[in-house]
């Protein structure tokens, strides 16, 4: 039987050349039951299959527990490897993150040499600056370091019995040019703390630096840092203490020692950046909306005014219902295609005919309105791509630019395209209503897009405008990244359900179930935003493909991307299909209430406590001397002064469809919106909701203690179904949401190379902080919502590194509408976080706008983030527009018309230089980093 922690890598009895001893070493403390392994790409370590890794074996040195192994491997082996934390099984608990770790043995060796590698467990944290936003984008110029030596050649031999030769590697990610790196120590090799006479490391790529001496063993232990030297000679020595490395054997025998010190020690990398919808951009250019092409203009605005950062909102397509509600950018059509409506008609050809200039010009004009018009840009839109594609359609399909675009993008623009046609032939995105094309097959899509077919025209129309999109979104992405400024994404938490996705997808989603917002999370009722659920466990099967496919698309435009609603891949908060509000919702995920449970604890009366609870005097109390006409339209008496609901109107939904037929036959005498929150009150008068897929298990309604039901019960009722609805709500979930965010995050973190982002506002489980500080995600801070419940304001300068610190978002009023709203509130924020005991000014001045923005700049957050709208308000002739006008969403209308636009143009804004200059003082006056100007670059060159 095989040692645990030892193992020959040889494929032969007898091995021709004399081997090395490679020897793990790692420092990591571990829980009772978990195990670290270490997986290679070579067949000894698992050939990448983690079952049959290397278990490595734990000892206690000092105060570091250490886990270690060996294997045999002749001169000359290479391999890529990483380690891993397993259980008893070698299931998988935690993985590490970022690169593998690239392993060679020099050939140079002759074998009976001991190589022992010192690694450091690589964390998420460790990981961020090979995230695209960091690695392609603000530290771009590191990739122009030419590599030096090859990875893992050791300069020095160990031939003396009393050396060993040391390696010592470093993550150096943000180097300017010119900049050298050295290792100085406490040995005369190196330089014994002088830089003239330290160890001048080489590159070897990856951001990787490396070297290696020949150290006598009498020298150590040793103390050591690494320090980087720029062409001023100014010594950039690694912050915190000095590293140490000590002998842990004194056999005599040739010994390498590989020293894997992470990344460089220095203060985090801080930047700043504007958030603002695509839609809300204005240019000199734009017809009717903001366009991608505008965002080559907004990053030169951007840069100059210091600023690392353009933040979008979702722009993936939404015409569901092709009207203004399609508006809402976070209901799409489909994950991977982009928004027709931010398509630039006049950079579609460079031969336009003279009559469509003309006409582009017209509608420029005719739609410069104080807000988008979303249905005249749409169809203005659509119908001169129209024009334009019948004239040059065989050109732009026969390219090979378009042939590359369709080959790379079949998979989804194929069903995209075809579903788009049935939509308007059928007058509805609803595919339940498609008839025989109502499943989705891929016979069907073949027919559907057929060259032959009559309406292929129509088919490539819906190619064309998705090619078109894809190439000027795709250059402006290109631009940001030259220009060193990351373009940050937003990925919605659900699609529409009448959407492509479920279409081509059904079985991923729950399609009898709506997602929604948990009650008090925007209003005491909760919304049902009505998005399917996922299929959690049928994803699974293919490592969720369909997530990885939709964070690929994303990162070839993105370098960073913002999670809606992170909190939906821990629990998601699930109502039934006919629900309209979230009430009678639950957690999905969840561990219920077992009938078992409940009988234990005396509580019998099942029906009693799942059904609406519905007595005459609730409804005498509730409609006055109107509640006859809701009996008799709605309720059937079962016993005397006891009611329950008709078969015809027991859900939201067919309430709802039933007293708009009321009205509609003018037999409604009240206010239709208000008998209906009334009516809905008397269902959602429930203690225990039933599980609609097993009869035994309940869910304890949200705030149970509201409802007369509740109340109506003996007081060891009411005491048992109070402590079990806290247990459900508070604590019984915690490992439940851990384990499957767990499963699911790291899915989408490993499928591109952006930065993620957590949206975790809201009533927040205790497992979110802990797992998103374990999968390095930023999460988001806004001062108004602070995440702690006993404080009104947040303090940016208390928030962790890892955030996203701003000081209002789309989901909020802005900076100046706030402050306006609430006098109360706006004289308390005066005395806690100004400190002024004064009256403030009743509206949001530029000096308080400073203020704030300044509180932001300087938090330890990794990027303040502010709305375009905040930034304005910096200067007072920006503020003359009404602050409310600036909104862009209000979460409480579920039909709010998404159509704010800025009211100036980029245009404009690049000619302020005082406002560019105020933005630039704050942002590079609190010590975050600012993008290299255009005269910067060019005095480089």
């Amino acid at each position: 039987m095989m040692n645990l922690g030892s193992l020959s890598l040889t494929t032969t009895a007898k091995s021709s050349k004399p081997m090395v001893s490679l020897n793990f070493w790692l420092p990591y403390f571990t829980h009772w039951g978990q195990s670290l392994l270490v997986c290679g790409s070579a067949p000894g370590l698992g050939s990448g299959n983690v079952k049959k890794g290397l278990l490595l074996k734990p000892s206690q040195q000092e105060d570091q527990l250490v886990w270690s192994g060996s294997v045999s491997v002749p001169p000359g082996f290479t391999c890529d490897y990483c380690y891993y934390v397993v259980d008893d099984l070698k299931n998988v608990l935690r993985s590490e993150f970022g690169m593998k770790r690239k392993l060679v043995v020099p050939e140079a060796l002759t074998g009976g040499e001991s190589v022992q590698l010192r690694d450091l467990w690589q964390s998420g944290d460790q990981a961020l600056p090979f995230r695209s936003a960091f690695k392609d984008v603000i530290f771009r110029n590191t990739g122009d370091v030419e590599v030096e030596k090859p990875l893992g050649v050791f300069e020095n031999k160990s031939d003396q019995d009393d050396s060993v030769v040391v390696q010592f590697k470093i993550c150096c990610p943000d180097v300017g040019e010119g900049t050298l790196v050295y290792v100085l120590g406490t040995s005369g090799k190196l330089g014994k703390w002088k830089v003239e006479n330290g160890l001048k490391l080489s590159y070897v790529g990856d951001s990787m630096w490396e070297g290696d001496c020949l150290i006598p063993k009498a020298e150590f232990p040793i103390k050591y840092r690494y320090c980087k030297v720029p062409k001023d000679g100014s010594i950039g020595l690694e912050s915190g203490g000095n590293r140490e490395l000590t002998l842990h054997s004194s056999r005599n025998k040739q010994e390498y020692i590989v020293m894997s010190g992470g990344l460089f020690r220095e203060m985090p990398w801080r930047g700043a950046g504007v958030a603002v919808p695509m839609f809300s951009v204005r240019s000199e250019d734009d017809v009717g909306v903001g366009e991608f092409l505008d965002l080559k203009l907004l990053v030169d605005w951007s840069v100059d005014s210091g600023l690392h950062l353009v933040q979008l909102l979702p722009v993936n397509d939404t015409s569901v219902h092709k009207m203004w509600w399609d508006s809402y950018p976070y209901s799409s059509l489909s994950v991977f295609a982009l928004h027709p409506l931010y398509l630039r008609v006049q950079a579609l050809s460079q031969s336009l005919p003279a009559d469509i200039k003309e006409e582009i010009e017209k509608a420029k004009k005719q739609l410069d309105k104080n807000h988008v018009d979303y249905e005249a840009t749409m169809e203005t839109k659509l119908s001169i791509a129209k024009k334009i594609f019948d004239l040059e359609k065989d050109q732009t399909l026969n390219s090979s630019s378009f042939q590359k675009y369709f080959s790379e993008n079949e998979g989804w623009l194929k069903p995209y395209a075809a579903f788009c046609f049935l939509r308007d032939f059928f007058e509805t995105s609803d595919h339940s209503q498609w008839g025989t094309f109502s499943d989705y097959t891929e016979a069907k899509l073949e027919k559907l897009t057929s060259k032959d077919s009559l309406h292929y025209d129509t088919i490539c129309f819906h190619y064309y405008i998705q090619y078109h999109l894809h190439v000027q979104l795709s250059e402006a992405s290109e631009y940001a990244r030259k220009r060193g400024v990351v373009l940050k994404g937003d990925l919605p938490i659900g699609v529409d359900r009448n959407s492509v996705d479920t279409w081509v997808n059904k079985n991923l989603f729950r399609m009898n179930t709506s997602t929604g917002a948990p009650p008090d999370y925007f209003d005491k009722n909760g919304q049902n935003w009505g998005f399917p659920t996922y299929n959690w466990e049928e994803m699974s099967k293919d490592n969720y493909g369909w997530w990885r496919a939709r964070l690929t698309q994303m990162g070839n435009y993105f370098t960073a991307y913002r999670i809606d609603h992170i909190l939906g891949f821990f629990r998601i908060w699930e109502m039934p299909a006919h629900a309209m509000t979230g009430l009678l919702g639950k957690f999905r995920p969840s561990i219920p209430l077992s009938q078992e449970e409940l009988e234990k604890e005396g509580i019998w009366d099942f029906d009693r406590l799942s059904k609406p609870y519905v007595q005459k005097k609730f409804l005498e109390e509730k409609f006055g001397d109107f509640w006859p006409f809701i009996a008799s339209n709605f309720l059937n008496e079962t016993q005397k002064d006891m009611y329950e609901f008709k078969e015809d109107c027991n859900t939201e939904k067919k309430i709802a469809a039933k007293l708009k037929s009321l009205a509609a036959k003018s037999l409604l005498l009240e206010n239709e919106d208000k008998v209906r929150r009334d009516v809905f009150d008397i269902l959602r008068n429930v203690v225990l909701i039933k599980d609609p897929e097993d009869a035994r298990k309940f869910y304890p309604r949200f705030n149970i203690e509201d409802t007369s039901s509740f109340q109506d019960l003996d007081e060891h009722s009411r005491n048992v179904l109070k402590r079990l609805y806290y247990d459900y709500y508070f604590h019984r979930q915690e490992d439940l949401w851990r384990k499957n965010a767990l499963k699911t995050l790291p899915a989408l973190l490993n499928s591109s190379n952006m930065l993620a982002c957590g949206e975790d506002l809201g009533l927040v489980p205790a497992c979110v902080h802990p797992v998103m500080k374990e999968l390095a995600l930023v999460g988001l801070r806004i001062q108004r919502m602070p995440s702690e419940s006993d404080v009104e304001f947040g303090v940016p300068s208390n928030y962790d590194y890892m955030t996203v610190c701003a000081p209002s978002c789309h989901d909020c009023s802005t900076l100046r509408a706030w402050w306006e709203e609430d006098e109360e509130r706006r004289q308390r924020y005066f005395k806690e976080v100004i400190g002024l005991d004064a009256i403030p000014p009743s509206q949001c001045v530029p000096e308080i706008t400073h203020f704030i923005l300044r509180q932001h700049v300087e938090a330890p957050s990794m990027w303040a983030i502010f709305p375009l709208q905040d930034m304005l308000a910096l200067k007072e002739e920006y503020t003359a527009r009404p602050a409310k006008e600036e909104t862009i969403n209000d979460p409480t209308n579920p039909k709010h018309y998404w159509r704010y636009r800025v009211h100036v143009t980029l245009d404009s804004l690049m000619k302020d230089v005082d406002l560019k200059s105020t933005i630039k003082n704050l942002v590079s006056s609190s010590g975050r980093s600012v993008p290299a100007s255009s005269e910067d670059v060019n005095n480089k060159k």
